[in-house]
């Protein structure tokens, strides 16, 4: 008969193997995904897709993505602002500004993306990484490697292991598909639960087409740009407009997310339009068709930071933050974002808690002007709080009840002037703690 000793062996043995069986399997989809999974996106003229699997981190499945766009088309990018951005993010600024100095070049471009290491912090390593990368890339494809723009998304300050990605460019060359956008939003997801894409047409004197995806659920708080999105349309746009429509929409859309306050080293957001379209080319913001255009590429950019904040880490409720009555827009949106990255007003949701002083006291540290007696507070329709105090209507179990919703509201009005702003963001749960305690393990 075997001895204790013996005994815990075995049991160490077993619980050895469940967690290693555990770290192959997939995380759960986040219960605020879309419930009709990833969209079908049209072909965009003009660009390809590719994947492979290149074991940078993940074992057995694609981690690597390339698009490869057509030569004619013009490029705009918005990318983090954080003093601690990444190579890649480096490189593609220097890139990006050789495009605004030459509009015409009309050679092609490429994107090459991987997952599971963000190359950040990692010293004049990281450089070398990317321009093997960008060497590389520009042979297979015959373009100039400052036309490569590459990305990386995964654990900070550990090399990148380029050479396993390197070896793979042949052979993502080899498979561009124009139909591949699907696999290729799924290759860059790190901690997502699900992959993010979304699409729009518009009518510019012919149609034209959108489409775009992006990846992100922890580390999400964007500036000036997102996690990783790359955005697609066949419309024949001046790069100098295009990279201003950009910058404008991307404004309210994932600079209007957070998941945990926390700004990415790698945040970078893509937009390449090919010039495919059937229709005269737009040269000049003033253009009236840029409204339309705008409009049809914000529905895309809401969906996709939406989509984001669905998936933070270990959410289960979507926060919807509407600020209104501010003295001016921007000190609505700080306000919004204090509401939002409060860890007491997310856990409180989480807990499906009603407790608007948690609200009150994100307010007063966003550090704008307000007046405690002018303010009223919602969750949704119901009026918890005006003038200073609870509203004589507010009932806790209508608080309660509510809170018990995936989708929650909150409105405050500050009541000085005009100011608005909408942010959105998910609440703070254990899970998002487990997520990110095992994340380089």
């Amino acid at each position: 008969m075997a001895n204790e000793q013996e005994i815990r062996a075995q049991i160490a043995g077993l619980e050895a193997e469940l967690a290693a069986l555990k770290a192959q399997l997939p995380p759960p989809v986040s219960p605020l995904a879309p419930e009709s999974g990833f969209p079908d996106l049209p072909v965009i003229d003009g660009v390809r897709f590719s994947t492979a699997a290149a074991a940078v981190k993940y074992a057995g499945r694609p981690d690597v993505m390339l698009a490869e766009i057509a030569p004619g088309a013009q490029v705009a990018a918005v990318f983090t602002r954080s003093t601690t951005r990444a190579a890649p993010v480096l490189r593609c600024e220097e890139s990006l500004a050789k495009h605004v100095d030459n509009p015409d070049d009309r050679s092609g471009f490429a994107i090459l993306v991987n997952s599971g290491n963000a190359n950040a912090f990692t010293g004049g390593r990281g450089f070398e990484s990317v321009d093997a990368l960008r060497d590389r890339v520009g042979a297979e494809l015959s373009i100039a490697p400052e036309h490569v723009f590459t990305s990386s998304t995964g654990v900070i300050g550990e090399p990148l292991p380029h050479g396993r990605i390197a070896d793979k460019v042949a052979e993502l060359a080899a498979g561009l598909d124009a139909g591949g956008a699907a696999d290729a939003a799924r290759a860059i997801m790190t901690t997502d639960t699900f992959a993010k894409g979304a699409t729009a047409s518009v009518d510019l004197g012919g149609t034209v087409q959108i489409a775009g995806f992006a990846k992100g659920s922890g580390m999400i708080a964007p500036d000036m740009a997102t996690m990783l999105a790359y955005i697609f349309t066949d419309a024949r746009i001046a790069q100098n407009v295009l990279q201003q429509v950009l910058w404008l929409e991307n404004a309210g859309s994932f600079n209007c997310i957070t998941v945990d306050s926390d700004t990415s080293t790698s945040d970078t957001l893509i937009l390449a339009a090919t010039g495919r379209a059937k229709m005269e080319p737009i040269t000049d913001f003033a253009d009236p068709r840029v409204r339309a255009f705008r409009l049809a590429l914000r529905r895309v950019m809401d969906d996709l930071s939406q989509q984001v904040a669905r998936d933070g880490e270990g959410a289960t409720k979507l926060i919807e933050v509407r600020v209104t009555g501010a003295n001016a827009d921007g000190p609505a949106h700080r306000i919004a974002m204090a509401i939002a990255n409060s860890p007491l007003v997310k856990t409180a949701v989480a807990g499906e808690d009603p407790n608007w002083g948690r609200v009150v006291m994100a307010i007063g540290k966003a550090g704008e002007r307000a007046d405690r007696d002018r303010i009223s507070i919602r969750f949704g329709d119901i009026l918890v709080a005006e003038n200073g105090w609870v509203s004589a209507e507010y009932t806790e179990a209508a608080g309660a009840a509510y809170m018990k919703n995936d989708h929650i509201v909150i409105a405050v009005d500050i009541g000085l002037d005009n100011g608005k702003a909408t942010v959105w963001t998910c609440d703070l749960t254990h899970q998002y703690i487990t997520i990110n305690a095992d994340y380089r393990s």
